[in-house]
């Protein structure tokens, strides 16, 4: 029982080899989510260069893994060998990451200084990538290190320069992006979206700095005599790995957050829709046909259709002088104009759909009723909103018809050779005598 108490240090230990794999995971899902888009705009460089950053820190803690460095320095034949190829993958990480805030930032019509900018950070990290190089040929690190190879090396001639070198160019990369992500969140009329992704990427770039605090902590420990190792070995890499969830899901937010943002207004537009899309399909007798597999967008496209193709021959049976006296019934009941609006719309709607489904049919094909359709189908959601409180529109037909109009049960048909209703119920016109 004893072996099973591990401390945190311990624990960290066991489990590190599995550890690198869960931000390798998440940095893939974000991979994963963009490369849809990435493939359809091509052309877009912002989107590209996105592409190429997840994937680089997908590589990065691909091998940056344990297994990973003892497979590449095998493979290679020389030790240490994954050292390098490393830390050049992180310093292109970071050069790419300054590369995309500014282009982000900026948009695609580049300025004079954007672009010396840009010149700058590639020549600099261009330069970082060599040195690191040439560093490694002129050391002399012949014993692996899979874990510790900072500290293991922090006083050998060359490779005390290659580490110091990598940490350094982190270092100032992640503060300079943290510096501009944080100039761009305090921006006024920000996509709520983007600011929040922002905000992830803001805290990601805040744990490197974390990192690098306990790494050069470590190495200069070891300058002084001291052992550090702990920092370096067991607190920094746990902090790169939330860094890197942090990092997705900053970089996945500002899309997967609008996608399904997207989605929620087209489902509860769909929906919305669904009292008055009821109301007409018992007029025409059919609805929709379902189709398991069509998209949400086809499905409110199609409700749409159905709903404006049966008003349109329905708006003949509408009466106008029904539709006013709603509307000021509306008015006196407390209703905001857009909302009495509405509700007399429904009214009315109400009105010649039970004409029709009485056989009522008042209209001609030549002839149409002063009801403006167009401004129907400009207002089908509000109006379908209206037919869900079928109490208000009872409220609302009722004062109606205490001031004179066909909705009233005593109330007679005033135009001209037409006579009265056959049902009080039914408040559609009877056929022309």
């Amino acid at each position: 029982m004893a072996g099973l108490a591990l401390t945190p240090s311990a624990f960290v230990t066991d489990f590190y080899t599995s550890f690198w794999w869960f931000p390798t995971a998440v940095l893939a899902c974000a991979l994963a989510v963009k490369l849809p888009t990435i493939l359809r705009l091509w052309k877009d460089p912002l989107l590209r260069a996105v592409g190429g950053l997840l994937l680089l820190a997908c590589a990065v803690f691909v091998c940056v893994a344990p297994s990973t460095i003892a497979w590449t320095n095998r493979v290679t034949g020389i030790p240490n060998f994954a050292a390098p190829l490393v830390y050049s993958l992180l310093t292109a990480f970071c050069g790419a990451c300054l590369l995309l805030i500014i282009a982000w930032r900026n948009g695609p019509a580049h300025s004079a200084a954007t672009r010396r900018a840009r010149r700058l950070v590639l020549t600099s990290y261009a330069a970082v990538i060599v040195a690191l190089w040439v560093l490694f040929a002129l050391a002399d690190a012949p014993v692996e290190r899979l874990r510790d190879l900072d500290t293991y090396y922090a006083n050998t001639p060359y490779m005390r320069e290659l580490i110091l070198l990598y940490l350094l160019a982190h270092c100032v990369a992640v503060l300079i992006t943290c510096r501009l992500i944080w100039n761009w969140v305090r921006t006024d009329g920000l996509d709520g979206w983007l600011r929040w992704g922002l905000s992830f990427l803001g805290g990601g770039y805040a744990l490197n700095l974390v990192f690098d605090a306990a790494k050069l902590t470590a190495v200069t420990a070891r300058w002084t005599g001291h052992d550090l190792d702990v920092l370096s070995t067991n607190v920094a890499p746990p902090v790169a790995g939330l860094s890197a969830v942090l990092l997705a899901v900053g970089f996945i937010l500002p899309h997967l957050g609008q996608y399904l943002l997207d989605r929620w207004r087209v489902r509860l537009a769909h929906r919305e829709l669904r009292p008055l899309y009821r109301l007409l399909r018992s007029v025409h007798g059919s609805g929709v046909p379902f189709e398991l597999r069509a998209a949400p967008e086809l499905r409110l496209v199609r409700r749409e259709t159905f709903i404006r193709d049966v008003l349109l021959p329905l708006a003949r049976d509408l009466d106008e002088e029904l539709r006013r006296a709603a509307l000021d019934a509306a008015l006196a009941l407390g209703h905001p104009p857009e909302r009495a609006r509405a509700l007399a719309a429904a009214v009315t709607l109400l009105d010649a759909a039970e004409a029709r489904r009485g056989g009522q049919h008042t209209g001609t094909a030549g002839d149409t009723a002063g009801v403006d359709p167009a401004g129907l189908l400009r207002e089908i959601g509000a109006v379908s909103r209206a037919l869900r409180r079928p109490d208000v529109l009872q409220e609302v037909r009722a004062l109606a018809g205490a001031h004179g109009t066909r909705t009233g049960p005593a109330a007679p048909d005033r135009r001209p050779g037409r006579a009265a209703p056959r049902d009080p119920g039914l408040v559609g016109d009877p056929p022309p005598g």
